[in-house]
């Protein structure tokens, strides 16, 4: 890892907009296979504040890792404890009778910005059944974003979906999971490149060291994924995401910004206040 990165600022305030907290269960986070071992723990804001202290990170966005609504009162709670913490991204069960309550509520607790299924876990049909995309076609009125987590073997029922809502906010986390650890992905990118198109859809740059070989990666691993999702998505439409504490499991939290520090040192001051902040900013309606 290059070094001359470590404690080099970017331009302007830094927001992690995708991490993680949980108090952990074996059951609960039974998705945490004995290879990312080091994150079977609990992770909390006193463990993320000091090292967002010692990157120069001003703040974040929490995202759920569990489909419960116990899992957004354990995140607003924290968030209204912790000042850094600017918004918290929930679950909400779209089957739920009393769905247009529920979104009302939340809307009513200024730190719930937005809500995410945990989509790469279901077959790649399940976002387009009638009760998904109805429940899709009730965020809108409330202001409310969403993120989409998949694999790329979900990409073309997310290209579906984004079409029949023009006017929702939608952000891809993790750039979409590609296949790093078996070389490039084609298939990641013809898909990537149609989603790409609708103006709606943002990207988190995140989540990439645990998607490659999480012992013998380097920051030239991700150059070629880095190179087309910002030819792609442009500067406007990419954010920061440390994906922390499960990129501890290929990774310190200096040496996976560092990948993204070094990439993009070259461009402005004002595309790396977008991608580093700014974009993060104006996506969840965060203030500062």
């Amino acid at each position: 890892m290059d070094a001359r990165f470590a404690n080099q600022p970017v331009a302007g305030a830094v927001i992690d907009a995708h991490q993680h907290f949980w108090l952990y269960h074996p059951e609960r986070h039974g998705w945490i296979t004995d290879e990312m071992a080091a994150i079977r723990k609990d992770f909390l804001p006193g463990d993320l504040e000091p090292v967002f202290t010692a990157s120069q990170v001003t703040g974040c966005v929490a995202v759920q890792a569990d489909q419960t609504y116990t899992e957004n009162d354990f995140l607003l709670g924290l968030a209204a404890a912790n000042r850094f913490i600017h918004g918290v991204v929930g679950w909400v069960d779209f089957n739920a009778a009393d769905l247009p309550e529920r979104l009302g509520y939340y809307a009513g607790l200024p730190l719930l910005k937005g809500f995410r299924h945990i989509l790469q876990g279901e077959d790649p049909g399940y976002m387009l059944q009638p009760a998904f995309t109805a429940m899709i076609a009730q965020l809108q009125a409330f202001n409310f974003t969403y993120d989409i987590l998949v694999y790329p073997q979900h990409l073309p029922a997310v290209l579906q979906l984004v079409k029949k809502f023009p006017d929702q906010q939608f952000v891809v986390d993790h750039i979409a999971k590609p296949r790093i650890r078996q070389g490039f992905d084609d298939e990641w990118l013809r898909d990537m490149t149609a989603l790409s198109a609708f103006g709606n859809v943002c990207c988190k740059v995140s989540g990439m060291v645990t998607e490659s070989n999480m012992r013998t990666w380097t920051p030239a691993t991700f150059t070629p994924y880095l190179d087309r999702i910002t030819e792609l998505f442009g500067m406007s439409r990419l954010m920061y995401g440390s994906d922390w504490p499960v990129c501890l499991a290929a990774g310190t939290y200096p040496s996976v910004f560092n990948i993204v520090k070094d990439y993009y040192r070259t461009f402005s001051a004002g595309e790396q206040n977008q991608f580093f902040g700014g974009n993060a900013v104006v996506f969840y309606h965060l203030n500062k």
